[in-house]
């Protein structure tokens, strides 16, 4: 989101004003931490609301002084019609995906475990039902199959930030011609993009190789794939695991059987073949290279991922 805010107020654009969540304690300390927008907001010497409820009479009449003619919503959460029927040129957002494909909330780390080897960004206005309304403009991206949710995060916070511009320029110029989501022609069936809990991260190692491999880049490396690596003592530990090689191999191993020498390397059977674990992070401790842990931690034979 900071990335389109700043190429608005780089590019000239009269910003009237900011709007984002209010702030809250973060880390062992507690303390309390400002959002990168309003980090930027106050930088920049911009006004700026933090309402905590978005129907808040305070927030909606505040927000009506400012007299936008557009609002634009990057990354924030579903507003109320108050809100995004308000302005005179309407409200667009920001959403990282292909729409109609991967309407919700995480839709860059759903094309990722799902294999996509494409995704996007999209500018649409906003209406009724959540990521549903008309398109205004998309630019499409390549995934690579070595690319974690970071860095394609990151190629469409780039891209994102130029989209928002040009949208802008096109409403202001007239020149917009939305299409529906309903015409808008999709390549095999319509994913969704649900929010992501810590269960939805547990790795299932039932699951082919490049499966899992898919999971691991499409959670990396927030917020992190898990499994309990369990000893044959009984002991569990629960192990976040950032980035894996495939080796697809016969072999006749239970999946979640670890593999090890000790010293190099870790793998883990799957249902065809082995993941390699290249990083990970022990409970408490930092994330470490696979040799570096191995120097530190003895890994007994019999230790399984679960």
């Amino acid at each position: 989101a900071v990335e389109a805010l700043r190429q608005l107020v780089e590019g000239g654009y009269n910003v009237v004003g900011v709007i984002t969540m209010p702030d809250k304690p973060a880390g062992r300390g507690h303390k309390i931490q400002y959002s990168p927008v309003k980090q930027y907001a106050l930088e920049q010497n911009l006004p700026l609301l933090q309402p905590e409820k978005l129907k808040n009479e305070a927030f909606v009449k505040a927000l009506r002084e400012w007299k936008a003619d557009l609002q634009i919503v990057v990354a924030f959460r579903m507003l109320p019609e108050v809100v995004w029927n308000m302005p005179r040129l309407g409200t667009f957002n920001l959403h990282a995906s292909l729409l109609p494909q991967y309407r919700g909330a995480a839709p860059i780390n759903w094309a990722v475990i799902n294999g996509d080897t494409e995704t996007g960004i999209t500018t649409f206005f906003l209406k009724h039902e959540i990521d549903t309304g008309e398109v205004i403009q998309q630019v499409r991206v390549p995934i690579a199959d070595t690319d974690n949710v970071e860095v394609v995060h990151d190629k469409l916070m780039l891209l994102g930030g130029k989209l928002v511009v040009e949208t802008v320029d096109a409403i202001l110029n007239g020149t917009v011609k939305p299409i529906p989501q309903e015409e808008m022609a999709v390549v095999g069936e319509l994913r969704p993009a649900p929010k992501i809990f810590k269960d939805t991260c547990r790795i299932d190692w039932n699951q082919p190789v490049k499966n899992v491999y898919d999971f691991i880049r499409g959670l990396s490396p927030y917020p992190a794939a898990w499994s309990e690596l369990t000893t044959p003592e009984g002991e569990t530990i629960v192990v976040k695991v950032f980035e894996t090689e495939k080796n697809i191999e016969s072999h006749q191993l239970p999946a979640g059987t670890i593999v090890s020498d000790g010293k190099k390397y870790i793998k883990v059977a799957a249902s065809d073949g082995f993941v390699s674990i290249l990083s990970l992070q022990f409970p408490g401790k930092k994330r470490l290279k696979t040799d570096e842990l191995l120097r530190g931690y003895r890994l007994a034979d019999g230790c399984k991922m679960k």
